[in-house]
């Protein structure tokens, strides 16, 4: 059996500085855009849309969350700590340099970790944190 990843979910709080950020800053494709409001979900990915994508997501939508778990949810956004992303890129450098450009909040510059890994990590306008490692 094998298995491909299709979908992975990110909550937004705003979706045209979503849309800024994902398609924008990173250069995602826009793939789907369905509701309206703050009440969307944006898929957006590489250009290839049979590949891995991102749906951004209203967060805490679902009818059984509580009152107390949104407030939580909104508590763990608000800090950087609810949900995150890792992606890759030959030149991280070049990369980094581009999404900084564009505006995007940087959270740690380019960085040899001490497990072997060169990254750098910014934070979307909802506060998810999106990584980026070097692939050597």
């Amino acid at each position: 059996m094998e298995l491909t990843i299709r979908w992975t979910f990110l909550p937004h709080t705003d979706p045209e500085k979503s849309l800024a950020f994902y398609r924008d800053a990173l250069g995602f494709t826009v793939h789907n855009d369905v509701g309206q409001g703050t009440m969307r979900w944006i898929t957006v990915g590489p250009t290839d849309p049979a590949g891995t994508a991102i749906v951004l997501t209203p967060p805490a939508v679902d009818p059984s969350t509580t009152d107390d778990e949104r407030r939580i949810i909104g508590e763990m956004m608000a800090k950087g700590s609810y949900a995150s992303i890792v992606l890759a890129t030959a030149d991280l450098d070049a990369t980094f340099a581009k999404i900084r450009d564009a505006g995007a909040e940087v959270a740690q510059e380019p960085t040899d970790q001490p497990w072997g890994v060169r990254d750098c990590a910014f934070r979307d306008p909802a506060g998810n944190q999106v990584r980026i490692n070097e692939v050597r």
